[in-house]
């Protein structure tokens, strides 16, 4: 978390979530990491423990160290720990990734029918698109649209033709989720609109579903404005589909049904 940031740096705990799920019908939700650790990790498992409505946590290993093989086989045998996501976001070398070192990490999340969460900049996605073509049985969810930066508007190209060469390519699901926090503080469900249009598009509402990136969505939005912004931009479609994108894409890409 970025030091210094009073809404990011303190405690948060399930009962503090839980009126945000009550106030909008959900029933059950899954965890994501967000320290690069595997005792954050073991920490959240017991949290899911003692909660019925966590499902599902999303974890951390060091992909850089072999040995941690042992470690994602030992977590893996938690039923409740669903995927791994390791912060590609925050390492400087944009090909970290397609390193040989950390390969081992790829086959090891599809052999243990864990989910591997991709979360990066737009500048990641074409090396994503080599890792997810190189292992076509990985189930593999895009964590917030690939954060594109909606604030300026910059590239906007280039992370769209990204995002359709991975939902042509391959049969990753798509988290629609952080949008808001690469918008401007003063966003505006209009300026969301062709990002999460070209998603549902491309992905289509059976491989999209919606993350509420709580608590950092705080940064420029509470749950309920974040929730309701996410509704309009999926007012068009159909029941069904937005049961898909609200909650039936999520149980079937963590492994839930």
């Amino acid at each position: 978390m970025p030091k210094g940031e009073p809404i990011l740096n303190r405690a948060y705990r399930p009962q503090d979530m839980k009126p945000n799920l009550d106030a909008h019908g959900i029933d059950a939700a899954i965890l994501v990491q967000a320290a690069a650790t595997v005792d954050e990790t073991e920490y959240m498992l017991g949290l899911a423990d003692a909660t019925g409505w966590i499902l599902g946590v999303v974890g951390w290993v060091d992909f850089e160290i072999a040995a941690h093989r042992d470690v994602l086989a030992r977590i893996a045998g938690h039923p409740k720990l669903r995927g791994i996501r390791p912060m590609i976001q925050d390492i400087p070398d944009v090909d970290w990734m397609l390193r040989e070192d950390v390969a081992w990490a790829y086959d090891a999340v599809t052999e243990l029918d864990l989910t591997f969460d991709a979360l990066g900049f737009p500048a990641h996605l074409e090396n994503f698109h080599s890792i997810l073509t190189r292992h076509p049985d990985m189930r593999v969810v895009i964590d917030h649209c690939m954060k594109p930066d909606i604030a300026t508007g910059s590239n906007w190209a280039g992370w769209k033709a990204g995002m359709t060469r991975l939902a042509r390519d391959t049969g990753a699901y798509c988290k629609l989720s952080g949008l808001v926090t690469e918008a401007a503080a003063d966003w505006t469900v209009d300026q969301l609109r062709p990002y999460a249009d070209h998603v549902l598009r491309e992905f289509g509402p059976d491989r999209v579903l919606w993350g509420s990136d709580w608590p950092v969505c705080r940064l420029r939005a509470e749950y309920g404005r974040w929730w309701d912004a996410a509704r309009v931009l999926t007012n068009d479609l159909t029941r069904a589909e937005r049961d898909r994108i609200f909650g039936g894409t999520a149980a079937e890409a963590y492994g839930l049904t």
